[in-house]
């Protein structure tokens, strides 16, 4: 019997440079999609799907990130008194339960491979879900809840994936492909921001992961890879082979929100899905387009 997935893995050590000046002072994880930070809209995906432990990989300059999630009692004794109790709800809602919640720091920005690997002592011997908050998902079930489904029906290994325009594969990392059934691809392969030319195909791994803890001995090496950092992708393909790989074609649509216009867009399509606002987004929208 395989083990649950019961613990995730949150990278958030970035400067976050494409949006300064704003994130000289707020960590680029908690801006705001609407009224919650892109990272408490990771943490909700995440719970959806059953996690339990949640793991930060911090870096300097990222308190916010610890106080947003821990409980204010004085905020939440001042909401009650004032009887704002939809309010207080939400905050509430925020917190993650004592001994749940945990942070390491990444004193070195050397790349994703090496940010998730600063978390081992933390994962153990468990398999373990990594969610990069820079991709919002929205669909009607959580992306990383279609995950943890598709990991109870084969196991090992499994990356969120999309189709990406060939031209835009030295982007990201891509699958090298054995078969597909049009929802899970077996993978027999991995290239990190492969040339146009030279990619195996154009399925794309976005910021969702399950992996197994034996990820941990290959980025123990840290090697290094594309741009000179310790490459996740790298590790990754070390299992292939030895352990079953998947790449999952999630049903949603996934927003790039380390880019400033899929930031807005994120916005956007989040504040039309939901019923409170909609209709005046709509005609606000209406005013520019």
């Amino acid at each position: 019997m395989r083990k649950p997935v019961r613990k995730v893995v949150f990278p958030v050590a970035g400067l976050g440079t494409r949006f300064l000046p704003a994130t000289k002072a707020i960590p680029k994880e908690m801006l705001p999609l609407v009224d919650r930070p892109l990272l408490q809209h990771a943490v909700e995906e995440a719970r959806a799907a059953g996690i339990e432990d949640f793991v930060f990989v911090t870096g300097r300059s990222k308190r916010a990130i610890e106080d947003h999630f821990d409980a204010d009692t004085e905020l939440n004794r001042t909401l009650e008194e004032r009887g704002k109790m939809d309010a207080l709800e939400e905050v509430r809602h925020s917190e993650i339960a004592p001994g749940r919640c945990f942070y390491t720091r990444q004193q070195v920005p050397l790349g994703l491979g090496h940010a998730v690997w600063c978390a081992r002592a933390l994962i153990g011997n468990d398999p373990f879900a990594i969610v990069l908050p820079d991709d919002f998902v929205q669909g009607k079930t959580p992306c990383l809840k279609q995950m943890v489904e598709a990991y109870e029906e084969v196991g090992g290994n499994i990356v969120a994936v999309v189709d990406v325009p060939r031209e835009r594969t030295s982007s990201y990392g891509i699958l090298d492909v054995e078969k597909d059934d049009g929802r899970l691809a077996t993978v027999r392969g991995l290239v990190e921001k492969p040339k146009p030319a030279e990619a195996p195909s154009t399925l794309s791994i976005i910021g969702r992961y399950i992996l197994q803890p034996e990820i941990f001995d290959h980025l123990e090496k840290q090697q290094r890879g594309a741009g000179n950092e310790i490459q996740l992708t790298d590790a990754m393909a070390n299992l292939i082979g030895n352990q079953p790989f998947h790449g999952l074609r999630f049903e949603g649509t996934r927003y790039d929100c380390g880019d400033k216009v899929g930031f807005i867009e994120a916005t956007v399509a989040h504040a039309l899905n939901r019923p409170d606002m909609a209709d005046k987004v709509r005609e606000m929208l209406r005013k520019y387009c």
